[in-house]
């Protein structure tokens, strides 16, 4: 999915790691978080990226997940379009999420995959998540040539 070091807006070094950051919280009428549709912003030029939106939309049969392409110009981004190509985000109840909790936030919203997603909600989890996805991020160049490679 969409990868990399986080940047731009969201710093480097220790920073770089925080799986979220706190946007405005939508509320209704008695302070309660009121549900909103997932957003999920993605590389639509990875084609390792549009294989597994692909996926998720397939499983997300009610529409839970509004996905967001940003490699086109005319995308909208709520943070720095070169920190969201670079790392996997969603926003969750007004709260945008990176990375490891990014993803547990779209399982929680797609039934099948719910039981991960909550498994996530538990911080030692998450922080395994994040350590697991900080790997890949590593090795995800060498993945988008192989995919690049198949596809032609």
């Amino acid at each position: 999915m969409c990868a990399g070091a986080i940047g731009g807006a969201l710093g480097h070094g220790a920073a770089a790691a925080a799986p979220y950051m706190r946007l405005m919280t939508k509320r209704d009428q008695g302070g309660n978080v009121a549900s909103e549709t997932l957003e999920v912003w993605f590389d639509g030029g990875c084609p390792l990226c549009t294989r597994e939106i692909a996926l998720m939309r397939r499983l997300d049969r009610g529409r839970a997940i509004r996905f967001i392409d940003v490699a086109g110009p005319d995308s909208q981004c709520p943070i720095d379009r070169k920190a969201l190509l670079e790392r996997f985000h969603a926003r969750e109840n007004g709260v945008m999420l990176s990375g490891a909790a990014a993803f547990a936030a779209m399982w929680r919203a797609i039934p099948v995959l719910r039981p991960l997603g909550q498994l996530a909600r538990h911080r030692l989890v998450l922080k395994l998540l994040e350590a697991l996805y900080l790997q890949f991020l590593k090795v995800r160049p060498q993945l988008q040539r192989l995919f690049r490679a198949r596809e032609a």
